[in-house]
């Protein structure tokens, strides 16, 4: 589910960037006027003296950024019950780094903005936007690794539920009773559906956009009640018994296909799946590839003369907005980081390192779908607003470059993916335990006089951008072997235990390294299909003996346990562990030095 979802955001991300590119050419072309003639056509719907309009921006804004926030809504409630949320201890280091990633930026933009003009758009700075920050971090590639896309990614859930509540608190314009109540009377409805359990889904469409409306008129603004529905959708993992159902229909409809059988198997299929995972899949791709980007092209556009650059080149708001994006952004998520862990209150996912950390918290200094949301509702004077809009660009253009430099230059070349449980290496064993033997996978001659054993993960990005290095050290000394011994880091890494047991059953045809070559060079793509798709380029059938395979990879991972491995990659040079870094002239040396003393 998370891997499918970073997919999405990050695979949307030129979409957006090519509705905010249009959105600021309109703004500033010959057609200037008619960007802003455009989005306040007025557009709604009568009947007899009933009526209900508003502009297309207000549609966009309050209508379908209401789906936006429902989809939020729905992944908070699946990772709090099914997803990483779950592990307090996983909770806690991100939850205060996104507290401090609001606090301090609303902080620096107060600092220049208190008792002026701007002083409302404090809350401007505060969020990130999931979107930009994704689709960054999959141009980083392998030096983000997917420990820090997956502290990232709850970070940024804690900081959508944090803004939605600052926006209720801060930005709700004045309230009407009748509307309140009436809408408060919907949402029981809703709730009481739910309780007894009755799931007829144009009964939930027709209160639900009953529940919207009236929201819209108490004064509150309608996206909340987005993500209190989604919270409020059910969400479950797959019972046995559903399964069961579902695999004894699916079993039918092989035996004896028809289209009764067919429609019985869809309808078991899709009831073991909560409705919650089947919403987010549904509507994932209209919500990153539409509605963000109509959003993007009905906000983003702002004029960009030299008089609007000028005033706000000295405008405290311009200026506030991108300093906390920039800096309060990059501070607060750094000290909301270091001090849960110096005081113990969790871990992180992953031995994740500084230079890592601080680059994710420079990116997250990418405002922008939610940054604007509040730009519109903290701002009635045009003037303000398209300044907190330029500041709204440069501060993220210059977050993403910062995260940038960051992960360019600060990146930790020997670091590696551990689980959290992971013991100091000081108390572990520095040997290999069990010796290589006929049944190891070896590259290289049997007389080799140095013997390199790796305990790798098929998923691990660390294991990913060694194994390159690997290979030109065999390169380069024809006497030295390489022995690949498999480690895989389930709680971490779930597809690297299927990569393994096809690397296995590669093996029983002799094209173990074939298989390993192909399984490193694609870790972002290890789904069962991709996994079938490789073997079946290698004429291997990958599930032919499933329990034989899962027993060999057992004995790897018992004999790296034995030998003090925790994490990977783990190298053990002529038997003894190295503790060097994974770069081609440190491997190097140490090759050198254990032939000196061969």
């Amino acid at each position: 589910m998370l891997r499918a979802f970073l997919r999405t955001e990050a695979g949307s991300t030129s979409v957006l960037l090519a509705a905010t590119a249009l959105a600021l050419f309109w703004a500033n072309s010959p057609w200037a006027d008619t960007y802003e003639a455009f989005w306040h056509t007025s557009m709604g719907i009568s009947f007899g003296d009933a009526q209900f309009s508003l502009d297309l921006r207000h549609w966009v804004n309050d209508g379908l950024m209401t789906v936006f926030f429902f989809l939020i809504g729905l992944e908070v409630s699946y990772e709090v019950r099914l997803g990483q949320l779950r592990d307090r201890r996983l909770i806690a280091v991100p939850a205060v780094a996104a507290f401090g990633g609001m606090l301090v930026p609303a902080g620096v933009y107060l600092l220049l903005n208190y008792g002026g003009p701007g002083a409302g758009g404090w809350g401007v700075p505060i969020a990130t936007d999931t979107a930009f920050v994704l689709g960054l971090l999959a141009v980083v590639g392998a030096r983000c690794p997917d420990p820090l896309r997956a502290f990232l990614l709850t970070l940024a859930i804690v900081d959508d539920v944090l803004a939605i509540i600052i926006i209720a608190l801060f930005y709700t314009e004045d309230l009407s009773v009748t509307a309140l109540v009436t809408a408060a009377l919907l949402l029981a409805a809703i709730m009481t559906l739910r309780w007894l359990k009755i799931w007829r889904a144009p009964a939930y469409i027709v209160l639900g956009f009953a529940l919207w409306v009236a929201t819209l008129e108490s004064g509150i603004h309608p996206t909340l009640i987005g993500i209190a529905l989604g919270i409020l959708v059910f969400v479950y993992a797959p019972t046995d018994h559903k399964l069961l159902l579902a695999g004894e229909a699916v079993q039918e409809f092989t035996s004896e296909p028809s289209a009764r059988a067919a429609r019985q198997a869809a309808l078991r299929v899709q009831r073991a799946v909560s409705v919650n995972e089947r919403l987010q899949l549904r509507l994932h791709p209209w919500s990153s590839y539409v509605i963000v980007p109509v959003f993007a092209l009905a906000n983003a556009g702002v004029r960009l003369d030299g008089e609007t650059l000028r005033a706000a080149a000295t405008s405290p708001v311009a200026i506030g907005v991108a300093l906390g994006l920039l800096l309060g952004k990059f501070a607060g998520i750094s000290l909301g980081t270091w001090l849960p862990l110096r005081l113990g209150w969790g871990v992180l996912p992953g031995n994740l390192v500084w230079g890592q950390l601080l680059g994710g918290a420079a990116v997250s200094g990418i405002g922008f779908t939610v940054a604007l949301f509040i730009v519109d509702l903290a701002f009635e004077d045009p003037a303000l607003h398209d300044q907190a809009k330029i500041g709204i660009l440069a501060g993220s253009l210059l977050s993403a470059v910062l995260g940038w430099l960051i992960f360019r230059m600060a990146w930790d070349r020997g670091g590696v993916c551990a689980p959290p449980e992971a013991e100091p290496a000081e108390d572990l064993p520095t040997t290999l335990a069990v010796p290589v033997g006929p049944g190891d996978h070896v590259r290289g001659p049997a007389d080799a006089r140095v013997t390199i054993v790796e305990y790798g993960d098929f998923e691990c990005p660390y294991c990913g951008r060694l194994h390159p290095i690997l290979e030109e050290v065999l390169r380069r000394n024809p006497d030295v072997r390489l022995v690949f011994r498999h480690f895989p880091l389930r709680t971490l890494h779930p597809r690297s235990a299927p990569a393994a047991i096809v690397a296995e059953a590669a093996a029983d045809r002799d094209r173990f390294w074939e298989m390993h070559d192909i399984l490193y060079d694609n870790q972002r793509f290890l789904t069962d299909a991709d996994l079938e798709h490789y073997a079946a380029e290698l004429d291997v059938v990958p599930w032919s003996d499933v329990a034989r395979h899962v027993a060999r990879v057992g004995v790897d991972e018992a004999s790296g346990r034995d030998s003090g491995v925790r994490g990977t990659p783990a190298l053990f040079v002529n038997g003894v562990r190295y503790e060097g870094g994974h770069d081609l002239d440190s491997i190097t040396r140490a090759v050198e030095e254990s032939r000196e003393s061969a």
